[in-house]
Parts: structure tokens; sequence; C-alpha cells
């Protein structure tokens, strides 16, 4: 077998400071308390809160490759508020006060985050930044005085508001933005250094992670655990299911979620004169109105990542292939970032890499645990996932040990999304979506009518 050189995955990975050298396998069989299938933010969250919960419970956590290899690894350095989906959707599927609830705690979410990286030493480079909701053309811009709306009718702008062009010019200066929505809170991260420190944190009260070890079925002899090559980790209490994207791979989670590719590019560190032009001294995150989405963080050493959608799905959930269509991806995404920055030049980039993020069919995330099976998941971020997986492991952690607060009452506790489409028409249905998306963007941003299939294009990918 040809070695895995990890630190080549992302920037973040290659800058965590560690050596990545894979913990030792499974080998043999063992049994725990609780066995969870995933090193990323979703399964070392619940094995933090667990332990926090009851300092002696028995905690494994297997992992595929090494923790922070996937998304947690991967993704943009945003811990965002923004929930996978907006408040006014979230009052139209529960109620107002639902929507008030989820926000709010999306918001000490990202509190939480920072708070423990504090707590537990993990230089995860944190920095409250805000968020800028940015209009790149007037024919953005309704959408950002329709998000603003939704927010100060909730009651929940925090001291955010609209910035009209001057005044976003004065934090950021992009080319042909004409307004924003500013919200005070969110903020930016180190994703791998977040992810190896997590890692550290659980082993330090007590957890068991094997690196190198993946999963081939989640049962044993019929009994809740983890089956591996190697070896196998039977269950007293829970099984957890916690590969988000990867999840398709699990037998009985193939339609569960939907993995989308997200394709990054990053800039060398800037020059004084690049920034002096730019401005973005805040370091807020940046995102614009795409259908296709698109978000930039401003790194701690001086660089500008942006991220984007990625390559085309994969026919069958799959996350193997599409290289070639990534590295079309990360040229016309270069090109792009140039126009929002003409000070940029060709030579002004360094890294370039994607992975996948887990969709659920309705883009509204998921809890869940049956105590008679002992099977839980949580899963369906829509690459809001530095956040969501902290809620979303704490909520996780509760329904497992039985001690029900308040978060409970939140949309993803006592949400079960409906499956993907089988193939091949889920094949069919989300490659028409992504093609008339990039339509639509393309006919909004030179003052076109939008394509005569928006509509339907808008139905059939929810919410």
């Amino acid at each position: 077998m040809i070695p895995v050189s990890y630190a080549q995955t992302s920037f973040w990975l290659e800058t965590c400071g560690e050596d990545l050298t894979p913990r030792k396998p499974l080998s043999g069989d063992i049994t725990v308390d609780v066995a969870i299938l995933g090193g990323g933010y979703s399964g070392l969250w619940t094995a933090y809160y667990l332990l926090q919960a009851e300092p002696g419970l028995e905690v494994a956590i297997l992992e595929a490759e090494v923790c922070g290899y996937g998304a947690s690894g991967r993704n943009g350095g945003w811990c965002s508020p923004r929930y996978p989906i907006n408040p006014d959707v979230v009052e139209r599927r529960y109620d107002v006060e639902t929507a008030r609830l989820t926000v709010t705690a999306m918001k000490e979410a990202v509190a939480e985050v920072g708070r423990v990286c504090a707590e537990e030493g993990i230089d995860a480079q944190f920095r409250n930044v805000g968020i800028l909701s940015l209009a790149r053309g007037e024919a953005q811009m309704a959408s950002v005085r329709g998000s603003y709306a939704v927010y100060d009718r909730l009651g929940l702008l925090d001291g955010g508001g609209l910035l009209d062009a001057d005044a976003l010019r004065s934090r950021v200066r992009i080319e042909g933005a004409v307004g924003a929505f500013h919200s005070p809170t969110g903020a930016a991260v180190h994703p791998a250094k977040l992810a190896r420190g997590l890692a550290r944190a659980v082993e330090a009260k007590g957890a068991q992670i094997y690196e190198q070890s993946p999963v081939t079925a989640l049962s044993v002899d019929g009994q809740p655990g983890l089956a591996t090559t190697g070896g196998t980790v039977r269950a007293r209490r829970a099984v957890v299911a916690a590969a988000e994207a990867y999840l398709p791979k699990v037998k009985g989670f193939g339609r569960k979620v939907l993995p989308m590719s997200s394709s990054i590019v990053l800039t060398k560190p800037l020059s004084k004169d690049q920034w002096a032009q730019i401005g973005w001294a805040g370091g807020e995150g940046l995102g614009s109105q795409a259908f296709t989405v698109d978000y930039l963080t401003k790194t701690s050493d001086g660089r500008i990542l942006y991220g984007s959608r990625g390559a085309p799905y994969l026919y069958g959930s799959a996350t193997d292939g599409g290289e070639a269509a990534m590295s079309r991806t990360h040229t016309a995404m270069r090109e792009e970032l140039r126009r929002w920055f003409p000070v940029l030049g060709d030579d002004d980039f360094s890294h370039a890499w994607s992975g996948f993020l887990g969709v659920s069919r309705d883009w509204e995330p998921t809890v869940s645990f049956d105590p008679l099976r002992k099977i839980a998941s949580l899963h369906g971020y829509t690459g809001r996932g530095v956040s969501t997986t902290n809620l979303a492991a704490r909520v996780l952690a509760e329904k497992i040990l039985g001690r029900p607060s308040d978060l409970q009452r939140l949309p993803l506790a006592r949400h079960s999304a409906p499956a993907w489409e089988p193939e091949p028409f889920r094949y069919l249905g989300v490659r028409y979506v992504q093609d008339a998306f990039k339509r639509m963007d393309a006919a909004r941003d030179a003052g076109r009518p939008a394509p005569i299939d928006a509509n339907l294009a808008k139905q059939l990918s929810a919410p």
C-alpha cells in the first residue's frame, strides 16, 4: 500500500503542528460502554461531553484514517452561528419560539467552542470576528435585506445591522459589493488544530482512539458494536455513527446524507500593500448570496481562503474520484477570487484542496438515539459543522445518558430527515440542480432574468 501523506490533505493539516503519525489501529476484540464511528468533530465532541458528564465511562473511537482527516480538517475555518436552515424556514416548519431557540443555541455553540478551547488549552486560533453576508451587485441585495428582516423580526440582531456600500467598504473593499448584513456573532478557527486538540482532550479524559481502523459493520454478532478487519468493539450502552459525509458507506445509512463536494483555494500571506488595498482589518467571515455558495476567511497568518461548492455529485454517493473536475473547479475559483480582489496576482496562491460535507434531503440536521437497538447517529450539517457538531454532540450525549435538558426542544433533537431518492434518480436530480444553480448565478450576475427552470431547481433542492 502507498502510505497516505495526511499533511498534504489540506493547509490546515499541514500546519496543525503535529507529524500526524496515526495512532495504533484496533487489534483484537474489546468491550466498552460507547463505541463511536468517526474521529471528526461529531465523534470527538460526543466523546467529550459523554466523558464530561460521566468521567468513568468507557469510550472508544474508531477512525478510518486519522482524526481530522475528513471535513473537520478541510473546512473553511468558519465557526458560524448560522443553523443549516434559515430561521424563517425553522419558523415555518415548527414555530416562532423554536426559531428563536435555535438561533440562540447556535450562538451559544460558537461561544462553547471558544470556552472549551480555552479550558482544554487547545490552540485552535479561535477568534470572534463576526460575519458579513454581502451582496455582490444589486441583484443580490434583496436576499441580504431579506435575511436582515428575518433576524430583526425575531429580535435576534444582537447589535447587527445592514451596511450600505460605503459602510461595507470601510470594513473590506470587494469589487462589485454594494451592501451587507453584519452579524457580530461568529468566529474563525484553525480547523485541524481544533480537531487534533479535541482528540487529545478526550484521550486525557479516558477515551481510546484507534486510527486507520475503517469500520466494516455497525453490529457484531447481531449486537451493537463496530467491526473492523483488525478486531471488534462491542458496546454496552450505545454505538454512535458519526461519519457525516462518509455515512453512506455504512450499511443501513446509504440514503441518510448526500456527500457534497466543496473546494477551497488559499493565497500566500499577502503583503502590507495588498492588505492596505483590501482592508478587512476585522477579519469577518465573508459570504455572498451565490446559489452555489461561497465563503471567505482571513487566516491568522494573513492569507485569504476562498471556498465554494466543488466537483459535481458522484454516482452512488461516492467520495473517491472526480479529481479532474476538482482541478477545473480550483482554476475557476482562483479566477473568481481575483475578481473579488483585483489586487491578487496569478502567483499569489499556495494551496488548493477539496472534501465532502454531508447534506440531508431537507437540509436539516438530525440527532437520534434508539435505546432499544442502542444505535445513535448525528449528521447533516450542510456546511455548518464547526459549530453545529458541538450542539449536536451535546444533544446526543444527553440522549445516551438519559439526562435531558432544554436542548431536547431543538429541532435537531426531534427531527428525522427524509431519505434521499435511490439511484439513478438521486444522481440525475442532484446533477440537474447543481447545473441549474450555476446558470442561475450566471444570469443574476449578468443582470439577465432567471432561467425558466429556476423555481423548479429551488423546489427540488429543498428546503
